[in-house]
């Protein structure tokens, strides 16, 4: 019973239905009680109604020195009317018991309909399961891969950082090379300048042993011509000196060109070093070696020069 309903609530809302002038039905107890399920009203209103005709008349009318046709008369009304109350409530019961068939159809039906539902409910419930594994299948193969992703990602960054050191070093050499690079050819120009001046002191000695030789031999002609009846052997011994005058500027000529090939040969040795780095090393000791050298060989020259020139 809905809220602790009670027969003497169900009776008692039906007498009061009675009295208004009511005919107490199930929707009107439970409409004048505010609770109570149909089927609990319509169980306790079915004992009310059973319990109306002795509640009323407890027992057959007996009226003291009535004559007996008038009780006999009496009792057939009574008869009568408790007759017609039994229609009535056998027709009361009939309607609610047709109420009670349609309403427990309605309930079949929304049974039928709960257990489709629930079948429905049961079959997602059952693919939820079946998806609900995939998931987790799939989240443990996905955890996997990012595991492994994760791993491959730190040797990437182990790797990154190596090939990062690796450059570092690689710059760094490069560095060295270039700076060697720019000491051998700040050498290879001052060498090649050193070697210009002496090229330029060279063939000024050269001009200048020419310019006295012709000096000379202007002197040496101006004499033959104002001494033409000298001895023969003088003017032999001017033929000869006139001779070496011009066999040494041919020799200061030659070195002169000499001069130019070295500087030609120097400038095509620096353009190697331009364009291979990596004989940096060798020219480097090429180019430490080849001042001495050139600086013995030139100081010998000199000293030949110099002494054809006092001979």
């Amino acid at each position: 019973m809905a809220r602790g309903i009670t027969e003497l609530d169900v009776h008692g809302a039906a007498d009061a239905l009675v009295a208004k002038g009511e005919r107490p039905t199930v929707e009107r107890v439970r409409a004048h009680l505010g609770t109570g399920s149909p089927n609990t009203v319509t169980r306790l209103l079915e004992t009310w109604w059973l319990s109306l005709g002795s509640r009323l008349h407890p027992e057959k009318p007996s009226v003291k020195d009535a004559p007996a046709v008038v009780g006999k008369l009496a009792g057939q009304w009574w008869a009568l009317a408790l007759e017609h109350a039994r229609d009535v409530v056998l027709a009361e019961f009939s309607e609610v018991r047709q109420e009670l068939t349609l309403k427990q159809e309605e309930l079949l039906v929304r049974a039928q309909a709960l257990a489709g539902e629930m079948s429905a409910v049961h079959a997602k419930s059952e693919a939820a399961l079946v998806a609900e594994r995939l998931a987790c299948a799939r989240a443990t193969e996905l955890q996997r891969l990012v595991d492994q992703l994760q791993l491959q990602a730190a040797e990437l960054a182990g790797q990154r950082t190596s090939a990062i050191q690796r450059l570092e070093q690689v710059e760094a050499s490069r560095q060295v090379l270039y700076d060697r690079l720019q000491e051998t050819e700040e050498s290879a120009r001052s060498e090649r300048e050193t070697l210009a001046e002496h090229v330029r002191s060279v063939e000024n000695r050269a001009l200048g042993d020419l310019d006295r030789a012709r000096q000379e031999a202007k002197t040496l002609q101006t004499k033959l011509a104002s001494a033409v009846k000298r001895n023969a052997s003088i003017e032999t011994e001017m033929r000869h000196s006139l001779e070496k005058a011009r066999s040494a500027t041919a020799a200061a000529i030659q070195m002169a060109d000499k001069q130019r090939g070295r500087c030609e040969a120097l400038e095509d040795q620096l353009a190697k070093l331009q364009n291979l780095p990596a004989d940096l090393e060798a020219a480097l000791r090429r180019s430490q070696v080849t001042p001495d050298l050139r600086k013995t060989s030139t100081q010998k020259r000199a000293k030949k020069s110099s002494s054809k020139a006092t001979k």
